[in-house]
């Protein structure tokens, strides 16, 4: 006996789709790119023929004719453990996705070194492969990125390392508004040794969040000298924290510049014997899954990440578009209390 495979489905053709609708193969062509010059009954006619046949528009070829390559690279200066670790980076995921789900835009993820851009990303981002890119998680030695909008469009995701060098588009939050919004609340509870673990000084989120620790701290005439840099990792945080118990005795409040340095700090305190929040009341920053993941809910500095994905999209699809959208978008925090403080 001989058995058929069932006849593979054909798709319909541009050609198909002009002889359904009666008019010629240009016209079709003009309606699936959005021309104007075709009567709105021709329209009519053809968006009736192109879903009768179920038609989907040759997006290769659409490529070809508008020199575009309908793709946007999101290009992340971290290594692999960082970027798969910290959950700051699938909330600005979700949300840049979010916000290209009604274009017909790809995203390509592009993981560049953290200290500068590998020849072969340069190379890719340089060499028509994208028609614009996203850069989140920006570092001082990152100086290819600041450039590249002389090239194609780019949006960061947080405010670029030394902006004023070029005049580049980004979407961040007051990172010092809410590092002295963390640091204010400690002191309202009555705190009086307040250190931080700030994270990398080549990074400027981070910088404004520590400048934000020392304008409270001054402000409320309490010592500056309280401070550790980590990494944003949770082996950092409690590397800084084991650091800042070591040397610096009794600390009874903790600004942390993430939930995830701030999960690594508690559990070295609590291997210490250190009460949290009774002895020592932290206050993390994110509201992201890892301020609810561990052993105590942490009292954090909400970022909006996924909403600030989602702007970053909406300005990169705004100057694909060839329009001018505001150059800079700055977004609130606000405090969540949880038990940590």
């Amino acid at each position: 006996m001989t058995l058929h495979s069932p006849a593979r489905r054909v798709a319909p053709t541009l050609e198909a789709v002009a002889a359904e609708a009666g008019v010629s193969r240009s016209t079709v062509s003009r309606v699936v790119n959005g021309s104007e010059h075709v009567r709105p009954d021709v329209v009519t006619a053809v968006t009736a023929a192109i879903e009768r046949l179920n038609y989907v528009p040759n997006r290769a070829a659409r490529s070809l004719a508008n020199r575009q390559t309908m793709a946007i690279a999101l290009v992340v200066p971290e290594d692999t453990t960082r970027f798969f670790g910290d959950p700051f980076f699938s909330e600005i995921v979700q949300g840049i996705t979010q916000g290209l789900e009604d274009s017909d835009y790809v995203l390509n993820l592009q993981l560049a070194s953290p200290s500068a851009p590998s020849e072969k990303t340069i190379r890719y981002l340089l060499g028509g492969n994208v028609d614009g890119a996203i850069v989140v998680s920006h570092h001082s030695g990152d100086d290819f990125f600041t450039t590249l909008d002389a090239t194609i469009p780019v949006v960061f995701g947080g405010r670029p390392f030394h902006p004023e060098a070029h005049e580049n588009s980004f979407v961040d939050v007051d990172n010092r508004a809410g590092g002295a919004l963390g640091t204010q609340y400690l002191i309202d509870l009555g705190r009086r040794r307040i250190a931080t673990i700030a994270g990398p000084e080549n990074m400027q989120a981070p910088i404004d969040r520590h400048q934000g620790w020392i304008d409270a701290v001054t402000a409320a005439g309490l010592p500056t000298d309280l401070v550790v840099h980590g990494d944003f990792t949770l082996a950092s945080g409690a590397a800084a924290m084991r650091e800042l118990l070591d040397r610096s005795g009794e600390i009874d409040g903790l600004f942390v510049a993430s939930d995830l340095m701030a999960t690594g700090a508690i559990s070295v305190l609590r291997e210490r014997g250190i009460r949290v929040p009774e002895d020592v009341a932290v206050v993390g920053f994110d509201n992201s899954s890892a301020a609810t993941s561990g052993s105590i809910g942490i009292t954090t500095v909400h970022q909006p990440s996924r909403e600030m994905g989602v702007e970053m999209a909406r300005m990169m699809l705004a100057m694909l578009r060839g329009e001018h959208p505001e150059r800079e978008r700055v977004m609130p925090t606000r405090l969540v209390v949880r038990d940590s403080a």
